[in-house]
């Protein structure tokens, strides 16, 4: 019997538990006659005419996939739970990558349970019904429908999904009564996890999560296509940040914050991470997210942000833009190291190279200027050798990109970072060099700039294809660019 099998529509308890009230709710109860009044005189809502999910023939794949590495093993894998933001609010819910992937279903307290049958799995998508009408939950708890919106049914789920819907609500008890060998991706529903406390162990659960991390190394065409999406509306919301720099200068970086946010918004689910929104001096902050500071015309904005799809696959661009619409001597010396830089680093990007390729090549050409500028005492190999460039360089040149802005990130090291690159891995290249204000090594012109140029960028069969080339990258371009756009 499965776990599916077990459960009934009668089994879940929760439905039995009083709707949490707020304490200091304005009404004191509810009458039985309000209840009744509830429970009736509502159209039947049910979505009958549903097609299946865009990518529900990827997902079927990957499961696939999945199944028939761990043969003969219960596999489940949560999409998570609503996290608290403050008191009774919540954060904006987002599934669990491994759960997304497999599923495509983004609604928070799902779980995935693939069980062994046969030499294969019989996969079922657990899921919280339709808010009870007969119990007020619907229109009471405050993740009822009438407050928060109106869930899929199970049927409508199984229609979008392709796969077997049934009430999550039970699951965790029917789990902890299973037998059998059994995996759960961890981290997400404390729950669930305790239900398998006694039947599962740390180092298997970890295969799992590794497994599937290492599957989405290579992007299937679904997932191509939507990277392809979430980089063309980040153009647009780079255009729209070029148009507004007149009142990001009268106001803050916020102003640049919420430009990018409204196009995120607006062509998609989201911003793909915390932008980075990073005038003068605060470019030199890798992960600059507060974005309170000033903006000021002769300085240079380092914007780094990307669109969330509605599929959550996300871009990650950066430019580095003169805020006055023209580089300084300085600044334009620095930048085009750093551009220089980057056209090494994606020449390197091909299928059979090294991983480490771009990055080497990319780091090659930085530690050659700061030689040449006299900023760190030659020859390149040495300084190569014992990192010495890593003062100015700071970070790695790139990761892969996918539903994570830095996807795949629980791959083996041999099969990432000392992997080689395959048709189908997508890769931003994203060199920099950073002059702290207050790096006294260097002379005072170049302190407080920070450049850095990244792109996201497709192993194809022939060699590479730059998913951002619409944004330009070489200065004179960058600037006739921020020229036409102010008009």
């Amino acid at each position: 019997m499965t776990v599916a099998d077990e459960l009934t529509p009668e089994t879940p308890d929760e439905t039995e538990k009083p709707i949490k009230k707020r304490k200091n709710g304005l009404y004191p109860g509810v009458s039985d006659e309000l209840a009744e009044n509830m429970k009736s005189g509502w159209a039947d809502t049910e979505l009958r005419d549903l097609e299946p999910i865009a990518q529900a023939a990827e997902t079927a794949a990957r499961r696939a996939a999945l199944s028939a590495r761990f043969r003969g093993e219960r596999l489940v894998i949560p999409a998570g739970n609503l996290k608290t933001r403050s008191n009774d609010t919540e954060y904006p819910f987002r599934a669990s990558v491994e759960y997304a992937y497999l599923t495509g279903n983004q609604t928070e307290d799902g779980v995935l349970v693939l069980e062994p049958v046969g030499d294969g799995h019989k996969a079922t998508l657990y899921l919280l019904p339709r808010s009870d009408r007969e119990n007020g939950e619907f229109w009471l708890s405050g993740q009822g429908e009438l407050w928060v919106g109106r869930r899929h049914s199970l049927s409508e789920a199984e229609k979008l999904y392709g796969i077997p819907a049934a009430d999550v609500r039970g699951l965790a008890d029917a789990l902890a009564e299973a037998t059998g060998p059994v995996r759960v991706v961890r981290g997400y529903d404390t729950r669930i996890e305790a239900a398998l406390t006694d039947k599962v162990t740390a180092e298997r659960d970890e295969e799992l999560r590794v497994f599937l991390s290492e599957a989405r190394l290579v992007k299937d065409a679904f997932e191509i296509g939507e990277l392809q999406k979430a980089v063309d509306s980040t153009v647009r919301g780079f255009e729209d940040v070029v148009k507004v720099l007149d009142k990001a200068e009268a106001t803050s970086e916020r102003f640049i914050e919420g430009t990018f946010f409204l196009r995120a918004r607006v062509e998609g689910n989201d911003i793909g991470y915390g932008s980075i929104c990073a005038a003068g001096p605060h470019a030199c902050t890798l992960h600059w997210v507060r974005n309170d500071g000033p903006v000021r015309s002769g300085e240079l904005l380092l914007l780094d942000a990307g669109v969330e799809t509605h599929t959550l696959y996300t871009a990650d661009v950066t430019r580095t833009l003169p805020i006055n619409g023209r580089f300084s001597e300085i600044q334009k010396k620095i930048y085009d190291a750093v551009y220089e830089a980057q056209e090494a680093g994606i020449a390197a990007v091909k299928p059979g190279a090294k991983y480490r390729d771009f990055h080497d090549a990319a780091q090659r050409v930085l530690t050659e200027k700061l030689v040449e500028w006299g900023l760190v005492e030659g020859p390149v190999e040495r300084v190569l050798e014992l990192g010495l460039q890593r003062r100015w360089t700071l970070h790695g040149t790139g990761h892969m990109l996918g539903l994570d802005v830095h996807d795949c990130a629980v791959a083996r090291t041999e099969t990432y970072v000392d992997g080689t690159l395959e048709p189908g891995m997508c890769l931003t290249v994203e060199p920099g060099l950073y002059f702290q204000a207050d790096d006294l090594t260097v002379p005072e012109e170049y302190r407080g700039i920070g450049v850095r140029i990244e792109d996201d960028i497709l192993v194809t069969e022939s060699g590479n294809r730059n998913l951002s080339g619409g944004l330009p990258r070489r200065s004179d371009e960058v600037e006739a660019w921020m020229a036409r756009l102010k008009g």
